[in-house]
């Protein structure tokens, strides 16, 4: 199994990648898509502006994506994957809009550049209100701060104003309006068509597509229905195309949140299917409607178990702790990290020897 780190834009330069390598990660998924931009500016134009704009974004070049793979090299690390589109690049392929035909065409695109680069995987997120509804507070071991779901202290239909999507802003000039109800039934035909046109490319080019669960899994949020919710989900979505390249991201965390799933069974059986892109390994306590994210080591997934479990299935891929709580010092962020790799660490190491 091999150690990674999940690095946003803001975070993919020499310094982190050393603390990258110091940690013991061989591997990095990397966010392109800066989620924080533009984010006052995005709240100045009447909405609640999401996490921030991405209005005008252009499409990642291959010099952009060469450059990420020659700085992880630099400090001996592998890009295993890179994580989400970018809003501003397929926002009318989750709305079936307008411009649905040239976004498709420009991520065709943007999978023969991934793959002309060595990357892997490509994780994405068929979502179309993406992740809200998240409260930070003081939730894990000793008051540490983390994000968690209480499902009664915010409005789930809340609707998406119009440029909106993925819970980012793409146009902050759409006219006023909000985007109409979702039902399962169309999302599920938009889901259907874009495997349709991505995974012969992405099987052409090497490229696998790994879909990440919703977070939080409910049924619908902000009056859009909610595609990768349970186990069952991801069995219809595999069930779609059985192109090798049709992968699924695994978040343990995500995947125990859901109301009646067991992420021990879920691992297992797209273990052994062969499916796993790469691992979210992340922690949580409660399910939906309400749960907090915790300390890898405090949840109510038994990590021990779940490590064992994924090496006796002989799982040889990437494990990251995607995001983890914040440590009270001068660094939360790296010290919060830091703990976890470190047990991620010892846990790969003690599975391996034993």
């Amino acid at each position: 199994m091999k150690l990674g780190l999940g690095l946003y834009r803001q975070s993919l330069d020499d310094a982190t990648m050393r603390f990258a390598r110091q940690c013991g990660c061989t591997h990095i998924v990397a966010h392109l898509t800066n989620y924080f931009a533009n984010r006052d500016l995005a709240i100045s134009s009447g909405d609640d502006g999401g996490w921030g704009s991405c209005e005008g974004d252009p499409l990642w070049s291959q010099d952009e994506l060469d450059g990420l793979v020659v700085l992880a090299r630099k400090h001996g690390l592998e890009i295993a994957a890179l994580e989400n589109f970018n809003p501003a690049h397929w926002y009318d392929v989750l709305l079936d809009g307008p411009k649905r035909a040239s976004q498709i065409e420009n991520l065709k695109q943007l999978i023969r550049r991934i793959g002309k680069a060595g990357i892997p995987v490509m994780g994405y997120n068929f979502s179309i209100a993406g992740v809200w509804g998240w409260t930070r507070g003081p939730y894990a071991r000793a008051g540490a701060q983390s994000v968690g779901l209480d499902i009664g202290e915010f409005d789930p239909d809340r609707p998406i104003p119009n440029g909106m999507v993925w819970n980012m802003t793409y146009d902050r000039n759409a006219p006023p309006g909000n985007v109409p109800a979702i039902s399962a039934y169309e999302l599920w035909q938009r889901i259907e068509r874009f495997l349709a046109d991505m995974l012969p490319v992405a099987e052409e080019e090497g490229v696998a597509l790994a879909c990440h669960p919703d977070d939080p899994p409910l049924e619908s949020l902000r009056l859009a229905a909610r595609g990768i919710n349970s186990p069952a989900a991801y069995e219809r979505l595999i069930a779609l195309d059985p192109s090798p390249a049709n992968r699924i991201e695994l978040c343990l965390g995500s995947i125990q949140e859901m109301a009646s799933a067991d992420v021990y069974e879920v691992a297992r059986k797209w273990l052994a299917e062969d499916r796993i892109g790469y691992i979210h390994f992340r922690n949580v306590r409660g399910r939906v409607p309400c749960y907090r994210e915790v300390f890898v080591d405090e949840g109510d997934i038994d990590m021990v178990r779940m490590m064992r479990l994924l090496h006796d299935g002989g799982y040889d891929g990437v494990l990251i702790p995607d995001h983890t709580p914040a440590l009270d010092c001068t660094a939360p962020w790296h010290a919060g990290m830091a703990f976890a790799l470190g047990y991620m660490r010892a846990c790969i190491q003690a599975v391996e020897r034993l």
